[in-house]
């Protein structure tokens, strides 16, 4: 690794760390705005539908130029969603521009690595990114859920409740005005990158033109077999992975008693796990043998399974550590567990499924091209799963039953991947 993936990647965890506070803190906004429980999980939908609209351009725009400019593009346009927010703009609205931000990001973030680095280095540099982006999901939760947190609260209530007074939630504007900060250095991290990357292709803005190259670079990636196969995979995890993290919200609310704060720190149990599945993969998985770990996505909805029938009685609660205005109780301990469990199976599936699918990406066409083509599959899901559990909530069913039969089906979709991989390789062998 050098100076400039080091550079790339600490750009990438001060982006994703403001995505994951201003989530919260969006989430806490609406709540203060008193919209209902459905409305929360269309954040995440705001956020992902550019992915979705604007996939067969943000490949070529990216390919266009070097990719250390879309990057700084990118962040500059995250930072004013933040902003619009902070002057008043509606949270679905606000996030959704800081979507179309995050999803020309996505191109140059991984495709700089498949540039600038050899195959035999992709799943160590994936290791690395996806160890800092799951870092990025614990502090941002972290910091998000202390944004909103009854200390904070008190202490602007204390001090600034002469030119606030009256407001629901004090602490927004200098919460969300930390988080338009943290965009801007991302930002500015960027600028020494500003010439680095390839540029493939003048940027051609015939728009059925690039529908058609779009659709082309679609269909080459899904007939590969082994693009097939780690975009299927990656495509069900991160649309499960967007959906659980919504799911993860209420379940700390139902199962274990925690408000919104409390239950935003939770989640950073789960993301280090993660990251010690990422680079626990990183150190032992070589892309050769990237498709060993698919066993672990079926068990990773076994143990969603395992979170629907949990109950908080099995153990006396006595507190173990306190975080800020947090405690965690001894009888929430097998709930921690299967947390870390979940966390450490997404990582160490994960990262081989994505330095495969760089990899097939890279060897077929340009690689702006080829995250485009993953992150319009992959968003498609996490619209799809998003938009059904805004539907299952709306319908008021039981979340039990909600969380059960998302890890079936999770679980069942992983063994017919599974059972057609296998099928595959062995029809492969017979004719030869």
């Amino acid at each position: 690794m050098n100076r400039i993936f080091y550079t790339v990647a600490f750009s990438q965890f001060l982006s994703s760390l403001a995505d994951n506070a201003l989530l919260i803190v969006s989430i806490a906004l609406l709540v203060s705005m008193q919209e209902p429980d459905w409305v929360s999980p269309l954040l995440k939908i705001a956020f992902v539908v550019p992915y979705v609209l604007f996939a067969p351009f943000v490949g070529a725009f990216a390919d266009s130029r070097p990719k250390g400019q879309v990057m700084l593009i990118s962040n500059v346009l995250k930072a004013g969603g933040c902003g619009l927010m902070l002057v008043g703009m509606h949270p679905l609205l606000g996030y959704g521009i800081v979507g179309i931000g995050a999803s020309l990001y996505a191109p140059a973030k991984y495709g700089i690595l498949t540039e600038l680095l050899p195959a035999d280095k992709l799943v160590a540099a994936n290791g690395w990114m996806e160890g800092l982006i799951i870092a990025s999901i614990i502090f941002g939760t972290l910091l998000g859920g202390f944004l909103i947190s009854d200390l904070l609260r008190h202490f602007f209530q204390q001090y600034t409740q002469d030119f606030i007074g009256g407001a629901i939630l004090p602490t927004i504007v200098p919460s969300l005005s930390l988080i338009l900060i943290i965009y801007m250095m991302a930002a500015l991290l960027n600028i020494p990158l500003l010439k680095i990357g390839f540029h493939y292709q003048k940027l051609n803005l015939h728009c059925g033109n690039l529908v058609r190259e779009f659709l082309t670079c679609f269909a080459g990636l899904w007939r590969d077999r082994l693009g097939k196969l780690s975009l299927t995979v990656t495509t069900l995890f991160w649309g499960a992975g967007a959906t659980l993290q919504f799911i993860m919200l209420k379940w700390a609310e139902y199962a274990l008693h925690m408000n919104l704060s409390e239950s935003a720190a939770l989640q950073a149990v789960s993301a280090i796990g993660v990251a010690g599945g990422a680079v626990y993969a990183a150190c032992k998985v070589s892309l050769r043998r990237s498709t060993s770990v698919l066993p672990c996505g079926a068990l990773m909805g076994l143990v969603v399974c395992l979170m629907g029938m949990y109950s908080d009685e099995l153990l006396p609660p006595i507190v173990l550590f306190q975080i800020y205005s947090i405690q965690f109780t001894l009888n929430d301990l097998p709930a921690y567990f299967l947390l870390m469990l979940l966390g450490w199976l997404s990582g160490y599936f994960v990262v081989p499924m994505n330095a495969l699918l760089q990899h097939r990406g890279h060897a077929l066409m340009p690689t702006g091209q080829s995250i485009a083509v993953q992150g319009f599959s992959e968003n498609l899901a996490v619209l799809f799963m998003l938009l059904v559990y805004s539907i299952l909530l709306w319908l008021d069913l039981s979340l039990p039953v909600i969380i059960i039969g998302f890890g079936a089906t999770v679980f069942l979709a992983m063994l017919l991947i599974m059972y057609q991989h296998f099928t595959a390789i062995y029809l492969e062998q017979w004719e030869v």
